[in-house]
């Protein structure tokens, strides 16, 4: 291993303080609600940035900034699309599905839509699970490959060691803590990334000479990378630079992982400020993430042999060490708040969904929760041979991350909204749009000559929703089920 010391010492002060949390929330961890949501009594601000930085993995200070240092400003319709996507969710997701799963006792969303529409089959249970089991795994080997590429720009340590600590330091504070060391630690891990993503940026552009300079630097990609049009016209600007980018909002509309902190808020009347504090959380944080690789063409040149590298070397070339040290940091928790929050979600998978719930398995609270932790490491070492085979394959965390995250958003998105605001959603409508968003994806993905049609991750949402809709038209009404009430918006 080779690199700065003080590099070092501010990433190692990073990876104590999250050990701490989580010894810290070790004890209150004595029921399942605890581990799975932390008894749903998380403040709004906490709720907001833990929402956000679960939200953004390795893709944001990895992803994000090497596609912006490859294509330049045309990455900012990929923000916009983001934008619009968590602006939708905190308006008309997050207080009808608080008010919901805890009328219903619903822990997952699994239980939700199981509870919703009375499925005395457990088809949609079944769905659902296999729904998260197929696209978490995927996404918690992105956030390890992520963890993989950092420590290899930063230290030269080879990217499978990289994966390992990582993944280590992750799987411990989530097994100690649960769902409350994962939400405190995603609210130190989510303020560290956006002061990250808007202090980097304004450093580089000062150290070249500022605005004309940066202008005059980039040049050398020709007058395309400043564009937000990328040189595409006609169809190519619509469907593949517009829609593509996007498209990546649709994606939050369907995310367990983000929606499970909309369900463990104390009180619904937070969630309003909740939206608010997480949308100034968005549009700062979004300005910077794709300006890091924009100055990085500037600041270390147009031909790094990673592009998705930028993020640590631009910092360890413009700061002193410890500075850069945390602000690696800020990289390794954008994986890490996102890995862990994947990995609840798996675990509630394996033990919420299966264990209790499908196989009605009674067992003492402690015992759940000694589950919990067993599931927590299976899925962990699936999601670590996965990050071997990915690193083996040259995979960019960028197609990693939009195939996962396409494969939740629109297997849940439009079966989840059509649920909770329109009466008429069906058993049928909510299993057809599930099927149809997860298979539409797993195609898309294995087909070059349909991702030219339309992108992935607006073709599958597309799809589901037709599904959802004309499936719940052409299929009886539902009768509310015993003892709740219609559904918000009916």
């Amino acid at each position: 291993m080779n690199g700065d010391p003080a590099i070092l010492a501010g990433l190692l002060l990073y990876l104590v303080v999250m050990l701490v949390v989580g010894f810290a929330a070790y004890r209150y961890m004595n029921t399942l609600d605890d581990f799975l949501l932390g008894g749903r009594r998380l403040g709004p601000w906490v709720a907001a940035v833990s929402e956000r930085a679960s939200g953004e993995s390795a893709w944001f200070l990895l992803g994000l900034p090497g596609a912006a240092y490859g294509l330049g400003f045309t990455e900012y319709w990929s923000a916009i699309g983001i934008a619009l996507g968590i602006l939708t969710s905190w308006t008309f997701i997050a207080i009808p599905l608080r008010r919901e799963t805890a009328r219903l006792g619903a822990l997952t969303i699994p239980d939700y839509f199981e509870l919703r529409f009375n499925d005395r089959t457990r088809l949609l249970r079944i769905v659902s699970m296999i729904v998260n089991l197929v696209f978490y795994t995927a996404y918690v080997a992105a956030q390890l490959h992520g963890a993989g590429k950092i420590l290899n720009a930063t230290f030269g340590i080879e990217p499978l060691w990289g994966i390992v600590i990582g993944g280590a330091v992750v799987v411990f504070y989530t097994l100690m803590g649960g769902f409350i060391a994962v939400a405190w630690t995603d609210l130190i891990q989510g303020l560290l990334m956006a002061a990250v993503a808007v202090i980097l940026p304004l450093i580089g552009i000062v150290s070249i000479g500022g605005p004309g300079a940066l202008v005059a630097k980039l040049a050398v990609r020709g007058p395309d990378f400043l564009s937000m049009g990328g040189g595409k016209v006609g169809h190519a600007f619509l469907f593949g630079v517009v829609a593509g980018g996007l498209s990546w909002g649709f994606g939050y509309l369907g995310q367990p992982h983000l929606l499970t902190r909309y369900m463990a808020i104390r009180r619904t009347s937070e969630l309003s400020k909740g939206g608010l504090i997480a949308m100034g959380w968005t549009l700062l944080a979004y300005w910077g993430a794709p300006m890091i690789g924009i100055v990085g063409v500037a600041v270390l040149g147009p031909n790094l042999q990673d592009a998705e590298q930028v993020m640590p070397l631009l910092a360890k070339a413009l700061v002193p060490g410890w500075l850069a040290g945390l602000m690696i940091a800020g990289a390794i928790a954008a994986m890490m708040s996102s890995a862990d929050s994947q990995l609840l979600v798996a675990t509630s998978t394996l033990v919420e969904d299966i264990y209790v719930r499908l196989l009605r398995i009674k067992s003492s609270a402690a015992r759940l929760v000694l589950l919990s932790r067993l599931s927590t490491i299976l899925i962990a070492a699936i999601a670590f041979l996965l990050a071997i085979a990915a690193l083996l394959g040259s995979e960019l965390i960028d197609g990693m991350v939009a195939y996962a995250w396409t494969g939740l958003g629109a297997s849940f998105g439009p079966p989840l909204i059509a649920a909770l605001w329109w009466r008429r959603t069906t058993f049928a409508g909510a299993l057809a749009g599930m099927v149809g968003g997860m298979t539409a994806t797993i195609v898309w993905k294995n087909s070059a000559v349909l991702n030219e049609l339309l992108d992935i991750k607006a073709a599958a949402v597309v799809i589901s929703a037709l599904l959802v809709i004309g499936f719940s038209l052409i299929t009886r009404p539902p009768a509310p089920a015993a003892g709740t009430s219609q559904a918000p918006g009916s």
